[in-house]
C-alpha cells in the first residue's frame, strides 16, 4: 500500500471542504489514508455491474465515468468524474454495483479499502458526514441530468453540462478564470446527453458561432458564462458548494 502526494489528494480535501467542515486533524487523518495507487489507461472498467468490490476508487488524475449498456450495446453516460472524485463511493454501504465505473481518459487511481474507510469514518464523524453529503450531492446531479435529458432543449443539456463540469472543477482548484480542461469527446457527451454526435457537433457550432464557448485542444473557454448558465437554466444551489463561487 502507497500513498498518493500530498498535490494528489489535494482536490479531495477541497471537495469535502467545500460541502462540510473538517477539522485539521480530520484533515490531516484524509491525508493519511493507505491506497493503492495505480494507472490505467482509457475506456477501461474500473468497477463492473454486478461485481461486489471490496475498496473505493479514488480519482487522482483523469477523468472517469458511470455508464449501463444495453443488450443491443447502447451505452448511457450517467455521470463524469473528475480528479477529487470517488465515483463507487456507494459500494461502501451497498455490496453490489449496479452499474460500471470506467475511465475516460488515461487516469491514476487510489482505491481505498472499504475496512479504512469504515475506520476513518468511526474515528472522524466530521469526515463521514462529508463524505455522506458528498453521496446527497451526488444524488442531486442525478436529478438534474435527468431533468436535462427529458426537458431540456439539445442547445440547454449541453451548456448546462458544460458549466456543471467548470463549477466541479473551480471546487476542488483545477478551473479558473472560466477555463478548464475538458476531456470528454462528442460521442461522450452525445452518450451523456441523449443526443447523437452529428446533433452535438451541431450545437458545438452554434455555441461557438454565439461567442459563449470556444475549445481549443483539450480546454474549455467559457466566453459569457452569464449568457451560457442561462441558456442552460443552470443554478449551482444542486451541487451545494457552500465554500466556492460558481465562477
Amino acid at each position: 500500500m502507497t500513498s498518493a502526494s500530498s498535490a494528489e489528494l489535494a482536490p479531495l480535501i477541497r471537495k469535502l471542504e467545500s460541502i462540510a467542515c473538517l477539522s485539521d486533524e480530520a484533515r490531516q487523518a484524509v491525508g493519511r489514508l493507505p491506497m493503492a495507487v495505480r494507472v490505467v489507461e482509457a475506456q477501461h472498467d474500473i468497477v463492473r455491474d454486478k461485481e461486489r468490490p471490496s475498496q473505493c476508487c479514488l480519482v487522482l488524475s483523469g477523468w472517469a465515468f458511470r455508464y449501463k449498456l444495453l443488450s443491443e450495446g447502447k451505452r448511457q453516460i450517467l455521470s463524469f468524474h473528475v480528479p477529487g472524485d470517488i465515483p463507487d463511493l456507494q459500494s461502501l454501504p451497498l455490496h453490489v454495483m449496479d452499474h460500471n465505473l470506467a475511465s475516460l481518459t488515461p487516469c491514476r487511481l487510489g482505491f481505498l479499502s472499504h475496512e479504512s474507510l469504515r475506520e476513518l469514518c468511526f474515528r472522524y464523524p466530521e469526515v463521514a458526514l462529508a463524505l455522506w453529503r458528498d453521496t446527497l450531492v451526488d444524488a442531486a446531479i442525478f436529478r438534474e441530468w435527468m431533468t436535462g435529458i427529458g426537458r431540456r432543449t439539445a442547445h440547454g443539456r449541453i451548456a448546462h453540462v458544460f458549466c456543471e463540469m467548470y463549477c466541479k472543477l473551480h471546487a476542488v482548484g483545477l478551473a479558473g478564470n472560466n477555463r478548464c480542461e475538458w476531456l470528454s469527446t462528442q460521442i461522450d457527451i452525445g452518450d451523456a446527453l441523449g443526443l447523437s454526435n452529428v446533433h452535438v457537433n451541431r450545437v458545438l457550432q452554434d455555441l461557438r458561432a454565439q461567442g459563449l464557448i470556444s475549445l481549443q485542444g483539450r480546454e474549455l473557454i467559457i466566453h459569457d458564462w452569464s449568457s451560457l448558465s442561462r441558456l442552460g437554466e443552470f443554478d449551482t444551489t444542486y451541487l451545494h458548494l457552500e465554500r466556492e463561487a460558481a465562477a
